[in-house]
């Protein structure tokens, strides 16, 4: 196989090969099909992907079992003005979720009620205990979004108190499903076609229940007297959770992103337009920018903070509440990353293992950073890594993250099938659990055995691919927007990344917390300012460090636009770099 540049072992240890199957460059007109090609799309496909629209890739809802015996309860439920609750998980795909019912029943008419359980009093997903309080408070239907396909004893109590409960998810599901009015997942065992869509996030699914549900009313005659609900317009909540989820930005998906970016940019739903403000936001918001700007500050609320902020958020009428709660996830979100700190520290210094499988617990850790740790652990060590906070009663509740080539939530299920885990969930690149802190070693064993040959093949087959090369005056704001042109990017479509070189470190410099900033000279007469993030103690960071001016470097990374300067300038986000002489 050819590699680019001639790179067979980088400075991290990989070769860098072309992400297409051929590696001339086309024509300059021709990047973005390029680009569109190396992620996968056919041919015949290329129109619908450079403007992907929910038109074009919107499935009927009917190919997913039970949806229409959901869309058919809730149509129920709207018509005859029942109580609504709508239990959420607390993360980002979880709030977006039960703010999209609940926008929606408003709009038609109906005042739904939000749930969210407390991350540390609760736990994830629905309990006995809290279905039962929602019933005798009045709820005649739970409508669980982003949680609910595992949930078999709180699902039992819900139907003996009883109430009726529509589950709304996408984790992966055992053989047997809970007791429920109405089961929609796409990755249940038994789906059909709706398997396809797999990869939606709850959000995602949620979406497409409420088009279900919008034309069994247009059917009822329901709308003869008053005005239909615009779906679209909660595109916005569509692509946030999408993106904060981590979702493959396949197909639907995209079409979610992309046409959710438009409407968040018109700024209609007033917490998010709070939250922008918040997150220093003065353009319209990008793909990035709902992964690590506006996501992380609703996750705060549930992970350090009070759970159901980000849902209160996503649903306020109120400019002034929402500027309120904007300002307080800002300020959870800044002690989180302290915490997260303080965490990330004491988890990387007990891995003493050398498993293939990193699996770490700490007493005391906050378990509402625990998942954020372990996706800095599966980035620095690259193989799948699980983090558990241990309680005070010896109860344990963990989070991992994979890598491609590894399903970690068939590995959960596994275990808790076994008989190591209490409880457990997720999908192949997230999941979590709850153990006994004395199962963990057991767990971890486990873990080792089933997981531990597909991640050596997974870690063997590992390259850095790279779509274009360019001499340093090639790396242009011109070149980033024409590359952004193919979006949007994110988990299954990823970002364009392009090798540059041969370079001369200027100046190499460390910023920030554990930041590398270098300026390079390239034989072209340019120079490029380049960042390798949380690298300063890493191969790659100590490499930049100590390399002397006169050694030649090629660099690969993604080209993004530093808009801080007066007049943009395009910059290099370094992902790799190997020696050029």
């Amino acid at each position: 196989m050819m590699h680019v540049l001639g790179v067979e072992r980088s400075i991290l240890g990989q070769p860098w090969r072309w992400r297409a199957t051929a590696a001339d460059n086309l024509a300059p007109h021709d990047l973005v099909t390029q680009l569109l090609l190396a992620r996968g799309c056919t041919r015949e496909a290329l129109d619908d992907h450079r403007t992907p629209s929910i038109r074009a890739f919107m499935p009927d809802p009917s190919i997913f079992r039970d949806m229409d015996t959901a869309a058919d309860r809730l149509a129920d439920a709207v018509e005859r003005r029942e109580s609504i609750a709508i239990f959420g998980d607390y993360d980002v795909d979880g709030a977006t979720s039960a703010a999209l019912m609940i926008l929606l029943l408003r709009a038609l008419g109906v005042e739904a009620r939000g749930y969210i359980p407390d991350r540390l009093l609760e736990g994830y997903g629905p309990t006995a205990a809290a279905m039962t309080r929602l019933a005798h408070e009045g709820a005649s239907l739970i409508v669980t979004v982003d949680c609910g396909a595992q949930a078999f004893d709180a699902l039992a109590a819900a139907r003996a108190a009883p109430v009726d409960v529509i589950v709304v998810d996408h984790h992966q599901c055992a053989s047997e499903l809970p007791l429920a009015h109405a089961v929609v997942n796409p990755n249940r065992l038994d789906e059909g076609e709706g398997a396809a869509h797999g990869h939606l996030a709850a959000v995602g699914v949620a979406f497409l229940l409420g088009a279900a549900l919008l034309r069994t009313l247009r059917r009822r005659g329901f709308f003869a007297a008053r005005p239909e609900p615009k779906l679209l317009d909660l595109l916005d909540l569509v692509a946030l959770g999408t993106v904060a989820d981590v979702a493959q930005l396949r197909g639907l998906n995209r079409a979610f992103v992309a046409q959710g970016l438009k409407v968040m940019a018109a700024r209609r739903n007033i917490g998010l337009a709070a939250l922008i403000e918040a997150a220093r936001l003065t353009r319209a918001p990008t793909a990035t920018d709902l992964g690590f700007a506006l996501g992380p500050r609703i996750n705060a609320g549930g992970r350090v903070g009070q759970a159901d902020l980000g849902l209160r958020l996503l649903t306020t009428r109120d400019p002034a509440e929402a500027r309120r709660i904007a300002a307080e996830l800002d300020r959870l979100n800044e002690e989180r990353r302290a915490i997260e700190a303080a965490v990330q520290a004491e988890a990387e210094a007990s891995d003493a293992s050398g498993r293939r499988v990193t699996v770490v617990a700490g007493q005391s850790w906050h378990p509402g950073v625990i998942g954020i740790v372990a996706g800095r652990l599966k980035e620095k060590l690259g193989q799948p890594a699980i983090v558990i906070a241990i309680d005070e009663a010896g109860v344990g509740k963990g989070s991992g993250r994979s890598i491609p080539g590894v399903d970690l939530g068939q590995a959960v299920l596994a275990a808790k099938e076994a008989g190591l885990l209490v409880a457990g969930g997720g999908h192949a690149m997230a999941a979590g659990l709850t153990i006994a802190a004395e199962q963990v070693p057991a767990f971890a064993d486990f873990l080792e055995n089933l997981l531990g040959d597909r991640v050596t093949a997974a870690v063997a087959d590992r390259a850095l691919l790279v779509d274009s090369v360019h001499a340093p005056g090639g790396v242009t704001p011109d070149l980033v927007t024409a590359m952004e042109t193919g979006g949007p990017y994110g988990m299954g479509w990823p970002s364009p990344r392009v090798a540059i070189g041969p370079v001369r470190p200027i100046k190499v410099d460390v910023v920030g917390n554990g930041h590398v900033r270098a300026i390079v000279a390239g034989d072209d007469g340019c120079s490029l300012k380049a960042m390798a993030f949380r690298a300063a103690d890493t191969p790659l960071g100590v490499a930049l460090l100590g390399a002397a001016s006169h050694r030649k470097l090629w660099l690969a990374g993604r080209a993004k636009i530093d808009d801080w300067a007066q007049r943009p300038s395009a910059e290099l986000h370094i992902d790799d770099a190997a020696w050029a002489d």
